[in-house]
C-alpha cells in the first residue's frame, strides 16, 4: 500500500545520485521499485510508512550531497506556486545589491542576513537598510537588474512546467516591485507583489511604503489567491528561504526550504540544500522527460 514517497535528489551540476545509494535505501526501508526521474540528479520510491530514522538518513546524505524528502504520495502535484524572490528564484538580494552600488554594502548585508535568519524584526531591519540608501540615484535599479541579477537554475523549468500543466504562478517579495516586476515578467509569473521602493526627484527617499510587505504579507498572498482559485491549503506548494517566508511555508500542502537558513530549514520538512528550483518539479513526480 502506497501510502508516502522518498525522493532524492542531487545537485543537476554534479549529477551525482548514484544508483547504489537509492537502492540501499529503498531495500534499508522495504521501499516499492526504484523511479529514476532523472539520471543521476533524481529518484524516487514509494513507502508504506513514514521511516522513524528519516532524519538520521537524511543527515547522513546531506554528506554526500544528497536531499531526501518524504511526503504524502497523495495529491503531491500542486495547483499553486508561491515563491518568494531574493535568493530563492534569484541568486542575489536585491537590497545588498543596490547597498554595495551605493557603498554601503557591508553594512547593509550584515542586517539582511540577521533578519533572514529571524533575529531582527523584518520590518524594522527594512526601515534601517532603506535609511542607508537615502539619496542613492534611481538609475541603479537599472544598473542592479542588468549588472548583477542572476536567476536560480532551474527557476524556468519550474514555472514553464507547473503553468503548462494548470497552476497558477505568484511571486511574494519583502522586496521592491521595481525588482519583482522584472522577475515575474522574465519568468512568467501571473502576479506578483512586493514593496514600492520610494523615489522623489530621481533619488530613493530612504522611506519605505507603508503598509511594509513583510512575513504576514505573505501569509495575506497565501489566503487572498487560493480563495481566488478555489483551492485548498494542501493545493498549494511554497518555497522560500528565510524568517519572513515561514508563515506560507507552514501553510502549504508543499512548503519547500532552498538553501534556508538552517534555523528556517529546521522548521521545514522539505529542505532542499543541494537541489535546485527544478527539485521542485522532481518532489511533485515530474521527470526531466515531463519539463515544458
Amino acid at each position: 500500500m502506497t501510502q508516502f514517497i522518498a525522493t532524492l535528489l542531487a545537485d543537476p551540476k554534479s549529477a551525482n545520485l548514484e544508483r547504489v545509494t537509492v537502492e540501499s535505501l529503498r531495500d534499508a526501508w522495504a521501499g516499492g521499485e526504484a523511479r529514476w526521474l532523472n539520471p543521476g540528479v533524481a529518484a524516487e520510491f514509494a513507502l508504506a510508512e513514514v521511516p522513524s530514522n528519516r532524519w538520521e538518513v537524511w543527515e547522513g546524505l546531506q554528506g554526500l550531497g544528497v536531499d531526501l524528502v518524504v511526503q504524502g504520495a497523495e495529491g503531491r502535484k500542486k495547483k499553486m506556486l508561491l515563491a518568494d524572490m531574493d535568493s530563492t528564484m534569484i541568486q542575489q538580494e536585491c537590497i545588498d545589491e543596490l547597498a554595495d552600488v551605493a557603498g554601503v554594502g557591508a553594512q547593509v548585508a550584515g542586517i539582511t542576513a540577521r533578519a533572514m535568519n529571524g533575529e531582527l524584526d523584518f520590518e524594522g531591519a527594512l526601515t534601517e537598510r532603506l535609511g542607508l540608501l537615502k539619496g542613492l540615484s534611481a538609475e541603479v535599479i537599472r544598473q542592479v537588474i542588468e549588472e548583477r541579477l542572476s536567476f536560480m537554475p532551474g527557476g524556468h523549468d519550474l514555472l514553464r512546467t507547473m503553468k503548462a500543466n494548470g497552476a497558477y504562478c505568484a511571486l511574494v517579495s519583502g522586496g521592491f516591485t521595481a525588482f519583482t516586476g522584472y522577475v515575474a515578467e522574465t519568468l512568467g509569473f501571473d502576479e506578483h507583489r512586493a514593496n514600492i521602493l520610494m523615489i522623489e526627484e530621481g533619488k530613493l527617499t530612504g522611506v519605505p511604503s507603508r503598509p511594509i510587505l513583510g512575513r504576514e504579507a505573505k501569509v495575506q498572498a497565501f489566503l487572498e489567491i487560493s480563495e481566488m482559485l478555489k483551492i485548498e491549503h494542501s493545493e498549494v506548494m511554497a518555497v522560500g528561504d528565510g524568517a519572513n517566508d515561514l508563515g506560507m511555508l507552514k501553510l502549504a500542502g508543499a512548503g519547500v526550504a532552498l538553501h534556508a537558513k538552517p534555523s528556517v530549514a529546521a522548521q521545514c520538512d522539505i529542505r532542499i540544500n543541494h537541489g535546485d528550483l527544478s527539485a521542485l518539479l522532481y518532489i511533485q513526480g515530474y521527470s526531466v522527460e515531463d519539463f515544458a
